[in-house]
């Protein structure tokens, strides 16, 4: 059966995920709102601007139901401001967050727009090529708990985080024709048999 994947849809760079998604085999609803976080088994959060999707989620017990359900297992997957977002702790800001990564991580660190650049990547675990990454005002990973996994890093900056079922890319991989990022999301999706009723 296919995959039931939300992809938060409030501000930032959602269709291109969706598209990947699609590419995939997955069904893909946009969330807009709490409710259209029932009855998925997943969840994106895109790039964009960190602080504007933050004061969205702060309303309407929106992030603390997104809480709820990582909480429970279901998997959760942020990239570029969706990385801040799930962090512990943003460094010099006190802007909302998750705080499902045990991370501190650094907004806007490789500089504006217009040092906007990419690179390749090698990833743990992916086969193959190295992976090509685009990054976007992208914020890294300062310090990581010894219980989030790193799984690449970019000139010995953390760019690419796993904890549990959170996982997290200052990069977009939704920008480039390389699949791997989004194939290893899906497979952190419980099969049906292993799930816990209704886990999201």
């Amino acid at each position: 059966m296919k995959e039931k994947i939300g992809v938060l849809a409030v501000q930032g760079a959602f269709r291109e995920h969706r598209q990947v998604l699609e590419k995939l085999g997955a069904e893909v609803v946009e969330v807009r709102s709490k409710n259209d976080l029932e009855g998925i088994e997943g969840l994106i959060i895109p790039g964009g601007e960190s602080t504007a999707i933050g004061k969205q989620l702060e309303m309407d017990g929106f992030g603390e139901r997104i809480v709820q359900m990582a909480q429970a297992g279901c998997p959760i997957f942020g990239t570029c401001a969706g990385m801040i977002l799930l962090s512990k702790r943003i460094e010099q800001s006190k802007q909302y967050s998750l705080g499902l990564l045990d991370t501190l991580v650094r907004r806007n660190a490789f500089g504006r727009q217009v040092a906007s650049f990419e690179a390749d990547l090698p990833v743990k675990g992916f086969q193959g090529k190295e992976l090509r990454a685009v990054f976007i005002r992208a914020p890294y990973v300062l310090e990581a708990d010894p219980q989030v996994e790193i799984l690449a890093k970019y000139e010995d900056k953390i760019v690419f985080v796993r904890q549990g079922n959170i996982l997290a890319t200052a990069f977009h991989p939704e920008l480039t024709e390389d699949t791997r990022v989004h194939e290893y999301f899906l497979k952190m999706v419980p099969d049906k048999a292993d799930r816990k009723e209704q886990s999201c």
